[in-house]
């Protein structure tokens, strides 16, 4: 390992990857270190609980690029590495070994790590999160001797998990803490057509079922979630999809301003000079969320700040200011999301939730302010514009789904 970088980007996901690309694209010719905590090179996070959990790829089709990139670019690999500490005055960060890597600018790419439950019970080893291919690992190893799975959390990870072991012949149940499952991300129409759907598959939805312990047997393996209001839920395996806590400590320790995430200005700077944090990790001023200071858990946002980090270091004039948009695959449905629905005060459905082709489009003040495309992409494709300009249309054309969205009137 090389112990002085020019750039070293800790956290070799989306972020940090696109990061040490786009250097590259971008003529940087100095040295760059790419630090991640795990043995693999880096891969694609969204399959985890989808193709990969499936069996539909295997590890070498999700890996972001093939292992020979890295070193044909002169981007140094330093796999099974992770930072202790952050000295942002003498330029250098201390691993877990002790060992001292120096930079001249530094990206914080770190991501996040499973929020996990903490109750009795909730440290057994048949109870796991979702976010590294390691987690994903053992779950499938321990499918073969699994009949019943229980997942707490009815947000992506979790609803996309059930739906892909029950593919697999698992029986499913899911608990969820509120009165709707992605009561975060999405509005209620959405969350009802989810649950529906689920329900319809096989999988078993528990709301308002917050978890209070987990049984044990006397080897220490759960067999039970047990309910604040009683109820027990026998299973085998239990995945918890509660969200993550951002991997930010060394750099808090080290003075950057920080609260629910890293906070960072326009061009992905933190407080700390020439250190940059971008990704899952870090909480910027978002325009799409009324200017609030937000993290946002997407690949978009991740490929986004890894450009405006790269363009920022070569001197080009750059700021952050990236439409919002997500997506999840669940059983044969596609949801396509776009802006942020969050404060919204009014919505119109496009077309029959019925149907299984429909999108929800969220209003503010008479303006778009974000939509979701359940298998519509058109409508996706269509209502981006609708919110990166904040227009206000003529609603009951908007409802109309024999009028393309791209010819809906202005109001």
């Amino acid at each position: 390992m090389n112990t002085s970088y020019d750039i070293l980007i800790v956290g070799a996901g989306h972020a940090g990857a696109n990061a040490a690309i786009a250097l590259r694209q971008q003529k940087f010719e100095g040295t760059i270190g790419l630090m991640g905590n795990e043995k693999y090179p880096p891969y694609e996070r969204p399959p985890l609980s989808k193709e990969y959990l499936a069996g539909d790829k295997p590890f070498e089709r999700i890996m972001l690029r093939p292992e020979s990139f890295w070193s044909e670019r002169k981007i140094d690999l330093l796999t099974g590495c992770r930072v202790s500490k952050v000295d942002p005055m003498d330029k250098k960060v201390t691993l877990s070994t002790d060992d001292e890597v120096r930079f001249g600018k530094l990206i914080w790419a770190t991501g996040g790590s499973p929020r996990m439950l903490d109750c009795p019970g909730s440290q057994a080893r048949n109870i796991h999160g979702v976010r590294s291919r390691a987690d994903v690992d053992k779950i499938m190893a321990a499918l073969p001797t699994t009949e019943k799975v229980v997942v707490v959390g009815g947000g992506y990870i979790g609803l996309e998990a059930a739906a892909v072991l029950t593919k697999l012949g698992k029986k499913v149940t899911i608990l969820e803490t509120m009165d709707r499952v992605l009561s975060r991300v999405a509005g209620k129409t959405l969350s009802r057509f989810y649950e529906e759907e689920h329900r319809q598959q096989g999988v078993s939805v528990e709301l308002e079922a917050m978890v209070d312990a987990f049984e044990t047997n006397e080897d220490g393996m759960a067999i039970a979630a047990k309910l604040t209001d009683g109820r027990k839920f026998a299973a085998e395996m239990f995945i918890i999809g509660i969200g993550i806590i951002p991997e930010t400590g060394p750099l808090v320790a080290a003075g950057a301003a920080a609260g629910n995430g890293v906070d960072v200005d326009q061009h992905c700077r933190t407080s700390l000079e020439d250190i940059y944090a971008i990704g899952d990790c870090a909480a910027h001023s978002n325009r799409f969320a009324d200017g609030a200071h937000i993290r946002l858990e997407s690949v978009q946002n991740a490929n986004d700040q890894a450009k405006v980090v790269a363009l920022d270091i070569m001197g080009e004039d750059c700021e952050y200011d990236s439409v919002p948009w997500f997506w999840s695959n669940q059983f044969d449905l596609k949801l396509q999301t776009v802006g942020l629905s969050t404060g919204h005060d009014h919505y119109i459905v496009r077309g029959d939730p019925a149907n299984r082709t429909f999108s929800i489009v969220y209003l503010k003040d008479g303006k778009v302010i974000a939509l979701d495309c359940v298998n519509a992409t058109k409508d996706y494709v269509q209502g981006r514009k609708l919110v990166e300009a904040g227009l206000t249309l003529d609603i009951e054309q908007l409802a109309n789904t024999s009028i393309p969205i791209k010819e809906v009137e202005r109001a």
